[in-house]
């Protein structure tokens, strides 16, 4: 087992002091002059705009009122729109979640930028990806940086100097793994304002043993014993909380479930096995009907078929049944455990006494992920053996049930339609089953319950928690000039409100959307755009390019412009492929024992 970390006596570094903070302990100031809300703009906000957003009522700036709040951000890895019970799931066990949605806000209409390097750089920083120097991964590509730039500030940098307390439990990946390097070192959770952090610096590549593990900047040995990830994740972040002082804090839990490779305990696979035997076709409409039940869409809108790359579930080779279902089985395992983790959480927050006081958010960093695996790491940088010294078996091969520490296999192409349902499309794309995320926020003393209806973004939380710490945006940063916010306070919605019409834009991998009021113009590459009203059509099933040819024009030049400011370059390399390359191998045949068919 994991051993127990003290929690070291707190000590102020240095930079904290270069963020300007204005502390209002008595409540939260939501005028227009100083707020990082009014610092957040893009530049070429309209004088209407500015007015609108000026003039939030006073009754909102007294219901906001109070101390500054503990700030709990969870997020999951990949996990689908509708794999969680308050969201639509008929299957999947997420108690704790559905607490807390239950008890706070759920939004309908909440975006990440489509994938997880983009989103952890948007989300941390406040800026669109490409702007923080991530267009598509970590390391080098197109013209980006990618690892985060220093001309844009984190979550924990700009907190950190309101005196908040910061911590990360979780997946960093926004900076490539050089062990060793100063670059690790300085842009790391350590280098970049957490006081405490225990994660994976890559991606997820195994959950019983992960490799890149960090803890407070320096790297860890590989595992022993009984171990899994997303359990010491909760660990963590759980010492953390039970660790605090007075100070309030910012915590960053970064789950790296349900993200391939599938692996869980086998009691929690247990309790799943055979519940998926009905096949993705039956239980999409299962789900569909659910989140009509929970006022998450309008029934009216029309509906989407299965997308041209899902087979039919009775196309499907009986003898592969078990299979499909055990893959299923593993991954809503991996969500349950998740789920109690954050259960663990919220029991520490309560037995604190601080629930009133906190404020958790939960969001997924991207659609459910369609990607099939061949014989290899997808991704690279998996261990080649098990800790025990036996090779691992890589790929999605029926033969093989996933699972287990030896295995490395991904959920696949048409269990990826269902976890993404009612919506189109998968993790990569900008259609919305790639951006679309559940969000709940949950703060007990100031927020009501209900649905939001209005539109968000990742880019909007770094403004909507400076504003919570009373904290301003600075202009600098350890000598370095700050590009302006891209987005704007959630608060308003918060509290029952509205904002002004705001626009939204996307890119990966050549993926483009950009999203005006109820206008989302969309396209994947190398497709031609599509148009869509999304005040009616909000499943993508009514192109209108080719009968509104003067609002498509609109919509492609606010595309460009908007590209502009958020620094986004033409794609030039070869996106991530989805499914597998002949989805026949299902039907027509059994599996090939020499090798893999694609």
């Amino acid at each position: 087992m994991r051993r127990r970390i003290d929690m070291p006596a707190r000590s102020r570094r240095g930079r904290r002091t270069a963020v300007l903070a204005t502390l209002f302990l008595t409540g939260l100031s939501l005028s227009s002059g100083s707020t990082p809300e009014a610092r957040a703009q893009p530049p070429a906000l309209s004088a209407m705009e500015m007015a609108l957003q000026a003039s939030l009522s006073s009754s909102q700036d007294a219901q906001m009122a109070g101390s500054r709040p503990n700030i709990i951000l969870i997020m999951a890895d990949d996990l689908g729109y509708s794999d969680i019970g308050s969201y639509g799931s008929t299957i999947i066990q997420t108690p704790n979640l559905d607490r807390l949605a239950e008890g706070g806000l759920r939004f309908t209409q909440f975006y990440n930028a489509a994938r997880c390097v983009p989103t952890r750089a948007s989300l941390l920083t406040g800026l669109y990806p490409h702007q923080a120097g991530i267009g598509r991964g970590v390391g080098p590509t197109n013209g980006y940086e990618g690892t985060l730039t220093h001309d844009g500030i984190t979550l924990a940098e700009g907190l950190g100097g309101a005196d908040y307390d910061t911590y990360l439990a979780g997946k960093w990946h926004v900076t490539p793994w050089r062990p060793g390097t100063d670059e690790m070192r300085e842009n790391g959770p350590a280098g970049r304002g957490f006081d405490r952090s225990y994660g994976t610096i890559g991606s997820i590549r195994g959950y019983f043993d992960p490799p890149t593990l960090m803890e407070d900047g320096e790297e860890l040995p590989r595992t022993e014993g009984e171990y899994h990830y997303t359990d010491a994740i909760t660990e963590h972040a759980v010492e953390y909380i039970e660790g605090q002082g007075a100070d309030p804090y910012f915590l960053y839990v970064a789950y790296a479930s349900p993200h391939f490779p599938l692996h869980a305990w086998e009691e929690d696979i247990a309790r799943y096995r055979g519940r998926f035997l009905e096949g993705w076709d039956e239980l999409r409409e299962d789900r569909y009907q659910r989140i009509v039940e929970l006022g998450l869409i309008d029934p009216d809108w029309p509906r989407r078929g299965r997308d041209a790359q899902e087979l039919p579930w009775d196309e499907i080779n009986p003898q592969y049944y078990e299979w499909f279902d055990e893959r299923m089985a593993v991954y809503a395992a991996m969500i349950e455990q998740m789920d109690r983790g954050i259960g663990a959480i919220l029991d520490a927050v309560e037995e604190r006494g601080d629930l009133d006081n906190t404020i958790i958010l939960f969001l997924s960093d991207n659609g459910a992920c369609a990607e099939e695996i061949g014989a290899r790491c997808q991704g690279g940088g998996c261990y080649p053996e098990t800790r025990a010294g036996e090779p691992m078996r890589f790929g999605n091969d029926p033969r093989i049930p996933p699972g287990q520490e030896v295995t490395y296999q991904s959920v696949g192409l048409e269990w990826a339609g269902l976890s993404n349902t009612p919506f189109r499309r998968y993790k990569s794309f900008t259609h919305e089953g790639g951006i679309a995320t559940p969000f709940i926020v949950s703060w007990p003393s100031r927020i009501q319950p209900g649905i939001v209806r209005e539109q968000g973004h990742i880019i909007d939380l770094m403004p909507t928690f400076l504003e919570l710490a009373a904290a301003e945006y600075p202009e600098e940063y350890e000598g370095n000039t700050l590009k302006p916010l891209a987005g704007r306070s959630l608060l308003p919605l918060f509290q029952g409100g509205t904002r002004p019409e705001t626009v939204y834009v996307w890119e990966h991998e050549g993926n483009r959307a950009v999203r005006s009021g109820d206008w989302k113009l969309v396209s994947r590459l190398p497709q031609e755009w599509e148009l869509y009203d999304m005040s009616v059509d909000r499943l993508e099933t009514n192109d209108l390019s080719d009968e509104m040819p003067d609002r498509l024009a609109a919509m492609i030049n606010l595309y460009e412009e908007w590209a502009e400011r958020a620094e986004i370059r033409p794609f030039n390399g070869r996106q991530t492929p989805i499914g597998v390359e002949d989805p026949g191998i299902y039907v027509r045949y059994p599996w090939d024992p020499e090798g893999y068919p694609w």
